[in-house]
């Protein structure tokens, strides 16, 4: 079957089968390997990726159920060649330790920090429960995304002066 979404910002078309997950479509159709693959049943969160600015666990969607969507994935975060201020929180805080789970984490903090510009630390940890890492005590991911939240307007700022 042909399916057609918009890929960070850009429209992506492809025949598939209609059992391919999107997670599987992210990495293999289109080669957008940030997207991680983990547990398969939708606990752990590194699949996660943004559909219509919501976090969703891409190994419960299939790539037919995303047509017609907007898809955000870790590639799609930077702009102009500036991090995101959630990536640069990750970077600035060192909220990441193998990486395996931070695409997945960030993107979950991207859309808090978009519903909630300033969020509390309970805010950050509820958002992040459906993520699991089992490298930190999530301490620097949690400074992380405060980072991010407290530096959004002057990182947005030299986003916009680099584009």
């Amino acid at each position: 079957m042909q399916v057609s979404m918009t890929v960070n910002g850009e429209a992506i078309s492809r025949e598939v089968e209609p059992r391919v997950l999107l997670v599987h479509f992210l990495r293999d159709d289109i080669g957008l390997t940030g997207t991680h693959w983990g547990c398969d049943t939708s606990n752990c969160g590194l699949c996660t990726v943004l559909m219509d600015g919501a976090p969703v666990k891409s190994c419960t969607v299939l790539a037919a159920m995303a047509a017609g969507h907007d898809i955000r994935t870790v590639e799609g975060m930077a702009t102009g060649g500036t991090l995101d201020p959630v990536q640069q929180g990750f970077m600035e805080e060192h909220g990441l330790q193998c990486g395996f789970c931070t695409p997945g984490m960030m993107l979950t903090a991207r859309a808090l920090l978009d519903r909630d510009p300033n969020p509390s630390n309970q805010d950050i940890r509820e958002a992040i429960s459906g993520q699991l890492c089992r490298c930190t005590g999530y301490t620097n991911i949690i400074k992380s995304i405060r980072w991010a939240a407290d530096h959004q307007s002057e990182t947005a700022g030299a986003a916009t002066e680099g584009s």
